[in-house]
């Protein structure tokens, strides 16, 4: 592994869309509009705010529109949203949506499972949505799904991979997200895809998307940093998931990454304490434990203190040490 150098990475946040549609329960939208707010002010380059999907189809998002026109937008952050079709994308531009964040799988299976469409289909609406974005002159980001492999299908071939990219290039969309969408990738994968596709499309900006369902998120992050990755899509506290993978847990934690990754070198931009007091505002919030392990265990030089007996127990040491020098 390779020492970060102070190497600028770029992070976005996930868990007010992508975490928040899975819980069992409504999060009020001013608690929603607070914890942005929040969020704000702790580093991230990107966060992802709402949804603009049905209210019937995620009812968890039904405010998308009173989140966004509530919340308070720092410079230099990029506040982006779900943009499922041509309505969504209508009531994301009468909001003044920072970006368009589409999304399709590679995997025809899940994409009829998940979006009720074939692939073609969906590519079919999402280029109408990108037209629509470029005469506002709105970027656009495509998250792909399952680009590494698909719980019901297997394995999702690389250039299938590749030939979906290849397709939103030439619509000019701004950036890919590569989405480990079920928590079934695995290192050395991760590499020859990240490098395959940033070879391929030099000019667009790659997003590494990973869960930790399989507890390799952090390894994950890692192996695609390695690759040459730049740009990463976390989830405060863990939280999120995939209907469609038994067993899965949430997105790889906002806190336990960038914590691994300025350890090892990285400049993430991120507040760190800033991170594991928002941890425990969500956890509020959604009600349950969070999987994150950061806000249990602390920062890696996090001090304790002693046992409560520990002058006697150096006493007791420097009279055996004594009596041993007393003899000898």
């Amino acid at each position: 592994m390779n020492h970060g150098n102070n190497e600028r990475l770029l992070i976005n946040e996930v868990a007010t869309r992508d975490g928040f549609q899975m819980e069992a329960h409504f999060i009020p939208t001013e608690d929603k509009i607070a914890l942005i707010d929040r969020l704000s002010g702790l580093g991230y380059a990107k966060i992802e705010v709402t949804s603009f999907t049905s209210p019937k189809a995620i009812p968890a998002l039904r405010d998308g529109e009173e989140v966004m026109g509530c919340i308070v937008r720092r410079p230099g952050v990029v506040y982006t949203a779900l943009v499922p079709n041509l309505r969504g994308a209508e009531r994301a531009l009468d909001v003044n949506i920072d970006e368009f964040n589409i999304v399709m799988s590679t995997s025809e299976t899940h994409n009829l499972s998940n979006l009720r469409m074939t692939r073609e289909q969906s590519f079919a609406q999402l280029a109408e949505v990108i037209a629509l974005a470029r005469g506002a002159d709105v970027p656009v980001n495509v998250s792909l799904s399952c680009v590494f492999g698909c719980p019901m299908e297997g394995e999702v071939a690389q250039d299938t991979v590749l030939g979906w990219i290849d397709r939103f290039a030439n619509l000019r969309v701004q950036g890919i997200t590569l989405c480990d969408t079920t928590g079934m990738a695995y290192p050395t994968q991760v590499q020859a895809l990240c490098r395959a596709a940033m070879e391929r499309h030099p000019e667009l900006q790659f997003t590494a998307h990973f869960h930790n369902t399989r507890a390799m998120g952090l390894v994950n992050s890692v192996a695609a940093v390695e690759a040459g990755i730049r740009r990463f899509d976390m989830s405060l506290g863990g939280i999120g998931g995939c209907p469609y993978a038994p067993g899965a847990t949430g997105n790889v934690a906002t806190e336990d990454v960038v914590h691994m990754l300025q350890c090892m070198g990285y400049d993430t931009g991120m507040d760190l304490e800033g991170l594991i007091a928002a941890t425990a505002q969500l956890q509020q919030l959604v009600q349950h434990d969070l999987p994150s392990q950061l806000p249990r265990a602390g920062h890696r030089l996090t001090r304790h203190q002693p046992p409560a007996d520990f002058p006697e127990i150096v006493a007791r040491a420097a009279a055996k040490r004594d009596a041993k020098e007393y003899h000898a």
